[in-house]
């Protein structure tokens, strides 16, 4: 088996859906965290110079949502019909550009309670709820988003209305059957374990 190091800073953010699909996965692998104050020095020795980045046998692999689909393939998280798999693609991407959009306002600067009206007035209505009403309806037909089993659009989808719901815990409430299914996933053994030994980190 390859060698595999993830380098990305010390939090969730854009490496944690990897980590967990390494995780599920039991494929051993370097989980590198860079902490900010150290970022500038760092910068210019990371490929690219952005992050995460996996290190494959010293090759350099960029870009959190390619990282996260070559994790999946070499960890059977990924459907092995190819219609299937562009299924699971088309959600990843969906719910990374409803996730720009939250980014948004999270990061934005200025008062948190201003923050906090416009998550609620603005994206969610318009950006979040209609990818839930979406996934509703979907999985209430199916135990998993794509096929029997649980993918790796299974884990993001856990990831990231588990981390919405830790700041907004009305965000769900509308819509049960995802709430089940978050909460299905984020009970797995391998899963909670890890989210267990994490430490907190700003985002």
């Amino acid at each position: 088996m390859p060698d595999y190091k993830l380098v990305y800073f010390n939090a969730r953010g854009r490496a944690e859906l990897i980590r967990w699909i390494f995780t599920y996965a039991d494929i051993p692998f370097t989980d590198e965290r860079i902490e900010m104050s150290d970022w500038p020095g760092r910068k210019s020795s990371i490929p690219g110079g952005k992050l995460p980045v996996l290190m494959v046998d010293g090759e350099a692999l960029p870009q959190s949502l390619s990282i996260a689909r070559y994790a999946a393939r070499i960890g059977g998280l990924a459907p092995e019909d190819p219609f299937q798999s562009a299924h699971c693609d088309a959600l990843a991407d969906t719910l990374s550009d409803m996730m720009t959009e939250v980014y948004k306002v999270m990061f934005a600067k200025g008062d948190k309670e201003e923050q906090a009206k416009k998550f609620k007035e603005e994206v969610y209505p318009n950006h979040v709820c209609p990818l839930l009403a979406r996934l509703e309806s979907r999985l209430k037909t199916r135990d998993y988003f794509i096929t029997d089993k649980l993918t790796w659009s299974d884990l993001m989808i856990c990831l990231v209305f588990s981390g919405m719901v830790k700041k907004n815990p009305e965000v769900l409430k509308p819509y049960p059957v995802v709430e089940k299914h978050v909460n299905k996933i984020c009970v797995i053994p391998k899963i909670k374990a890890w989210n267990d030994a994490q430490p907190e980190t700003p985002f």
